[in-house]
């Protein structure tokens, strides 16, 4: 098999999941399924963190002596200027210059504001961030990301937490189409299925928190997700058969009638 690299902002990556660090029930349930996921990724709201002195903040102490590339995001912030804030605040920290954009006003959708994201991405990917903006599924909109400076789009499947899975798997795989940076589904996926269909579409990977964190099980979910990941890139690149629509023997007939 051919060497699949997968490379964010100049950085090559061993996994293509992404995980939350939120939610969990308790820090070493947390640990346990971030052990499991294999991720190099982690990712964290900004404002959960104590940027004054973010080794000892109570979230990022319990996953101390391990490697992993943070990706603090924005959430909370509802205009480019506060996203831009958060942002340039966690780069000062020492934090990371990896930064999700995360933009959203209406509390009960999370869906994010599109001008918004696009100026803040713009402003920041300027200013030398690797700027990964967690955007709707439309692909119009992810393009002008990737000409704006993003390192990676991450479009939703649903909206966040929900776990509804791929809503629009055409508009996805137009994306994918379209793309020249790696696209990541971010949002709305539910179980190890979802997961297997976002990857068979093409994407690059995925990034999940509340699936993981609220399963019965966590450290197994986070075990099935990773599987289903590697599945499903694996199917992706070795090219399914096509549709038809009658059937087709598996073994050619033979005649064996003596004339």
């Amino acid at each position: 098999m051919k060497k699949d690299p997968f490379i964010i902002g100049g950085k090559e990556l061993s996994s293509r999941f992404f995980i939350g660090t939120g939610r969990y029930p308790n820090p070493f349930v947390q640990n346990e399924a971030i052990k499991a996921s294999g991720a190099d990724v982690l990712t964290f709201a900004i404002r959960r963190v104590n940027l004054e002195s973010p080794d000892e903040d109570a979230i990022l102490q319990h996953i101390e002596g391990q490697s992993f590339t943070y990706l603090p995001n924005t959430s909370g912030a509802k205009t480019a200027e506060e996203a831009i804030r958060i942002a340039r605040l966690a780069k000062a920290s020492g934090l990371s210059d990896w930064i999700k954009v995360e933009i959203s006003v209406n509390e009960k959708t999370l869906l994010p504001d599109p001008i918004e994201t696009l100026k803040a991405t713009e402003v920041l990917a300027k200013e030398g961030f690797t700027v990964l903006p967690y955007t709707s599924d439309d692909p119009v909109l992810c393009k002008r990301l990737e000409e704006a400076g993003a390192a990676a789009v991450m479009p939703g499947a649903a909206p966040i937490g929900t776990g509804l899975g791929i809503l629009n798997p055409y508009n996805l795989s137009l994306i994918v189409e379209e793309a020249n940076v790696p696209i990541i589904v971010d949002a709305g996926l539910g179980s190890a299925g979802d997961v297997a269909q976002a990857m068979e579409l093409g994407v690059d990977g995925v990034l999940m928190n509340t699936p993981v964190a609220k399963a019965k099980d966590p450290v197994r979910m986070a075990l099935a997700m990773k599987l289903a990941i590697e599945a499903g890139r694996h199917s992706y690149l070795a090219g399914r058969i096509q549709k038809k629509r009658y059937a087709t023997a598996s073994s050619a007939f033979e005649s064996y009638i003596s004339k």
